[in-house]
């Protein structure tokens, strides 16, 4: 091609080119005209496109290579900080055991509140209700006898105060009847008067006869009897040996929980211990030698290879500008030709406009036969250079097909199934594979899982104290807890609650005292006798018998007050009093003996059913205490095994250099220089333009 093109350009430069020029019209030649000189516009169109793709393409790994420092650095830095912070995330999660052992510690220290107290809030139900039935029967008989005492003194003040009424009334009843015997009633307009006062003179008397009621002084007696016992006193001591079971428990539990504090301690000094067995931080020591030579070779290497690219650079900008030097021959070739063409003119008699296109039309063909091969070797090399590195490995490692070929058996060492674990822990036989390496990095999981750490030191091995805390739960179960002294009331309790039953005060005739006391003292109201007595003295003449009338009205208003009033408040109260004994002491016997019931079956729960209590609660307290261990260990294993080294930055590093370096700054700009490839890894879009078409000038040799 280059020698057509050189033997081209010399027949041309001496005239020699082509015959004699002869010029003849066709009837489609104006098409044909305007045919070519389309077809070339939009060849040059396309080729314009290459050369601006080609430049972006160039100048795209130029600016992306200069990059590189920085990509790399970033890389090297999140390595390292992964080599660096592995043992302190171990050290953290084995150090936080502190927390759950104080936790433990704190609850076994309150064993008095979480244990006992629990068993108190299972066996308050049963027990606190008896010992308030009880108390509430030692409240009800000390009131019963204050309120004896005090009906029978405020009984004793009523038979004196409705004597001293009766002789009063009779005073008055007497001296009524004195005076009505004067003889201004023997006037007709007062007799009738008279003998109505005279009538009604019978009703000055009580009308309750106290004396009539039975005494309480043998149940006063029964009652002080009974409250020699201190019946109260009993119920506190009661009380008191009930609310001791805390303390109870916590002065039995005090040997094992000292057991379980050294159990717990001992767990502690093999957790620590275990910092230094795993082995994450010795296999991330390994990569320590290899980053670092790592990092050397490109701190090395790199300037060089940013010269070389500066070099690649100019070429490329080089072989653009010879592109578009043949695309500005071209398009100047058919501007003159258009502008300057004339359909009367001959070959020999055309204008210098015209002759000019052709030349630079000659010209731009002379220049892609002379470097038309360069071009196109160039595109082939980099067509099969990039186009095989993209399809071998870019593309099989974003499918990590890659990946599957260097896990193949027995391909990178003939010896070792599995390449990976063999080299790492010289154990071909463990299923640890570069694909699955690489999927548990990209998914940021911990170096323990994605290698495999278990075949060397497997941490749920290590972290198995089931033993140690079987212990413990048997240590809480076999403990002796045993509350047997807890006596509700003693058997003077109970013979003091009987003698209360048996006193007599359910016996007492209540109705009698409130029949007695319900009624009005006097058998008339003797204010309205008084006015009554005004009223008629009011239509008698003046004389002594209305005076005396008038006098003993108001007698009987002072007895009223001084008498009646007082009296009616004592039978009040007495009524009141004697009303409320008769409630409360209504069935007597049946209530002191069903609260000695309830006490005696309180007593039996206790004695039957507290050994099972306290020994599911022991069982629900150790429970917990363990509970903070299993979960404190489950999260160690899962932290250790899933969180701690989590190896993105590896998973990172490799992505850098092969997907974002090699693939991405190196391969792709290639293949799009090529090829036109719109995007990295897609199908080609567009044919290879750099193959330029043969232009030339029709001519007619005659």
């Amino acid at each position: 091609m280059p020698l057509v093109g050189f033997f081209f350009s010399v027949c041309r430069c001496c005239n020699k080119c082509g015959g004699e020029m002869h010029q003849r019209q066709k009837k489609n030649g104006t098409f044909l005209r305007k045919y070519f000189a389309v077809s070339l516009l939009v060849i040059c169109i396309f080729i314009s496109v290459g050369i601006t793709y080609g430049f972006v393409a160039s100048h795209h790994m130029r600016t992306h290579l200069r990059k590189t420092q920085k990509l790399a650095e970033s890389n090297f830095n999140d390595l390292r900080t992964l080599l660096n912070t592995t043992p302190g995330q171990i050290d953290y999660v084995l150090d936080q055991y502190t927390i759950t052992k104080a936790k433990a510690f704190s609850d076994l220290d309150n064993v008095k509140l979480l244990l006992g107290g629990s068993i108190y809030e299972k066996l308050r139900p049963r027990v606190v209700p008896a010992l308030d039935n009880v108390k509430a029967m030692a409240d009800a008989i000390r009131e019963t006898k204050e309120a004896l005492v005090m009906v029978n003194s405020v009984l004793m003040d009523m038979k004196q105060s409705s004597a001293h009424l009766s002789a009063n009334l009779s005073d008055i009843q007497k001296d009524l009847a004195q005076s009505l015997k004067d003889p201004a009633c023997r006037v007709p307009s007062a007799a009738t008067t008279c003998d109505h006062i005279n009538s009604s003179l019978s009703y000055l008397d009580v009308s309750v006869d106290f004396s009539q009621l039975p005494p309480l002084d043998k149940q006063i007696a029964n009652i002080t009897d009974v409250l020699q016992t201190n019946l109260s006193g009993l119920i506190q001591e009661g009380y008191r040996s009930f609310n001791d079971i805390p303390e109870t428990v916590e002065s039995k539990t005090t040997n094992v929980i000292s057991d379980i504090k050294r159990t717990l301690n001992s767990i502690g000094s093999e957790i620590t211990n275990i910092s230094k067995k795993i082995p994450v931080q010795d296999k991330l020591s390994n990569f320590i030698h290899y980053i670092n030579n790592t990092e050397d070779y490109v701190h090395r290497y790199l300037p060089t290879l940013e010269e070389y690219d500066s070099y690649r650079w100019l070429g490329c900008l080089v072989v653009c500008c010879l592109l578009t030097l043949m695309v500005i021959f071209y398009c100047l070739g058919l501007l003159c030709g258009t502008l300057g063409y004339d359909r009367k003119a001959t070959p020999t008699r055309r204008g210098c406009v015209s002759n000019t296109g052709g030349i630079f039309l000659m010209v731009g063909v002379g220049f892609s036969f002379l470097f038309c091969w360069l071009l196109m070797t160039i595109v082939v090399l980099t067509f099969v250079v990039g186009g095989n590195v993209e399809k071998l490995v870019c593309e099989s490692y974003q499918n990590k097909k890659l990946f599957q070929v260097l896990d193949t058996p027995y391909l990178l060492n003939e010896n070792w199934k599995y390449y990976l674990s063999g080299m790492m822990f010289d154990k071909p036989d463990v299923n640890l594979t570069f694909e699955q390496v690489y999927s548990d990095c990209t998914e940021n999981k911990g170096i323990y899982a994605t290698l495999r750490l278990e075949n060397i030191y497997n941490i749920s091995k290590h972290l198995n104290f089931q033993e140690r805390m079987g212990n413990i739960n048997s240590n809480f179960e076999t403990t002796d807890i045993r509350i047997e002294n807890v006596v509700l009331l003693d058997e003077a309790g109970r013979k003091n609650l009987m003698d209360f039953s048996s006193s007599g005060v359910d016996r007492i005739d209540y109705n009698a005292f409130m029949n007695a006391t319900s009624k009005h003292p006097t058998k008339v109201n003797l204010l309205s006798f008084a006015a009554d007595l005004d009223i008629k003295a009011n239509h008698l003449p003046q004389g002594d018998l209305k005076q005396s009338l008038k006098r003993n009205a108001q007698t009987l208003r002072t007895i009223h007050r001084i008498r009646i009033i007082p009296l009616e408040k004592s039978m009040t109260t007495v009524y009141q009093t004697m009303r409320g004994l008769q409630y409360k002491n209504s069935g007597l016997g049946v209530k002191v003996a069903n609260v000695i019931f309830f006490l005696n079956t309180a007593q039996d729960f206790l004695k039957n059913h507290t050994s099972m209590i306290t020994a599911e609660e022991s069982k629900k307290f150790a429970t917990m205490i363990l509970g903070y261990i299993e979960h404190y260990l489950q999260w160690v294993r899962i932290a250790i095994t899933e969180q701690v080294a989590a190896c993105k930055p590896v998973a990172t590093a490799l992505d850098s250099a092969v997907d974002v370096f090699l693939c991405g700054y190196i391969v792709d700009p290639m293949v799009r220089i090529s090829s036109f490839k719109i995007r990295r890894h897609d199908k080609l879009t567009i044919f290879d333009f750099f193959f330029l078409p043969d232009c030339g000038t029709r001519y007619n040799v005659k």
